[in-house]
């Protein structure tokens, strides 16, 4: 990386890093891990004038269990995520989810937050997100907000996230029954198709379920067909072939040197397969 000029901020709370955001204006950028911001950046894909590092900020460093919701914190790394006891036992699916993200040198330094802000559209965390029903809590100056994932993620790199705010937390609801799977590139290990999914189950018949996709398509996406053709069976072969096929659910599939439209459509349909199996044995 030939690097140009910029200054770098370090914020010891959220109420420094908006002042610090406010004071730098417009192109500033808040940094946690730097697994987003900084491939970016050598890319030239993003040039901030200003970083502001928040990981000293108190407050987004935890995981906490209220009920049936999960809270992880936007500065709780991906291998503090997969080892969680917490994560594990009410959301299988989102630990293993965090567990094939990149290395683990990513997964050591990355960030969830830092994550689900970036919005890469390979990236593993937003159909695990979408399928498991979480919600993104937002922070600015002004206050805070919570949309759900479903809505959260809008297009490639984008998402309903405003420029003046930051990601603090994300809350997922437990889910005994979930898995991701996904297909990796085998070189950057961003998901060329991964697949969440959620079931709820009544002995052997699913009542319902909840698929999410990325990879496929410039950002991740509930799969409603997939949703329907699984409800109200008992997940045999016919409701799997159905859901597989509904899989890629009307959306534009990318196309590139890891793989064509056509073949990530078909990825999504095995990586379903895989997702549901995993997912109903947990039951």
């Amino acid at each position: 990386m030939i690097s140009y000029n910029f200054d770098y901020k370090v914020a010891s709370s959220m109420e420094e890093a908006f002042s610090m955001l406010a004071e730098a204006g417009d192109d500033a950028s808040f940094i946690a891990g730097g697994h987003s911001v900084v491939p970016a950046m050598k890319l030239r894909l993003s040039e901030p004038s200003t970083l502001i590092d928040i990981s000293k900020v108190p407050g987004m460093s935890d995981i906490s269990q209220d009920g049936d919701t999960v809270t992880i914190g936007g500065l709780v790394t991906h291998a503090e995520v997969a080892s969680s006891d917490v994560v594990n036992n009410a959301c299988p699916g989102l630990a293993e989810c965090a567990g094939v993200i990149g290395d683990p040198q990513v997964r050591n330094k990355g960030t969830m937050g830092g994550n689900v802000a970036h919005a890469d559209p390979g990236s593993d965390y937003p159909g695990a997100l979408v399928a498991f029903g979480a919600t993104i809590c937002l922070a600015s100056a002004s206050g805070s907000r919570e949309v759900s994932a479903e809505d959260y993620f809008t297009g490639l790199f984008e998402t309903a996230k405003e420029d003046d705010e930051m990601v603090t937390a994300v809350k997922v609801p437990a889910s005994s029954a979930s898995a991701y799977a996904k297909f990796p590139n085998p070189a950057s290990r961003y998901a060329v198709v991964g697949v969440g999914v959620s079931l709820n189950m009544n002995g052997g018949s699913c009542e319902s379920a909840s698929v999410g996709v990325t990879g496929a398509a410039d950002h991740a996406y509930r799969a409603s067909g997939s949703e329907s053709a699984l409800a109200g069976s008992d997940l045999g072969d016919d409701a799997l072939d159905a859901a597989a096929s509904a899989a890629a659910d009307g959306q534009d599939m990318m196309s590139d040197l890891a793989a064509s439209a056509d073949y990530r459509a078909h990825l999504c349909g095995v990586m379903l397969k895989r997702a549901v199996a995993a997912a109903k044995a947990r039951a």
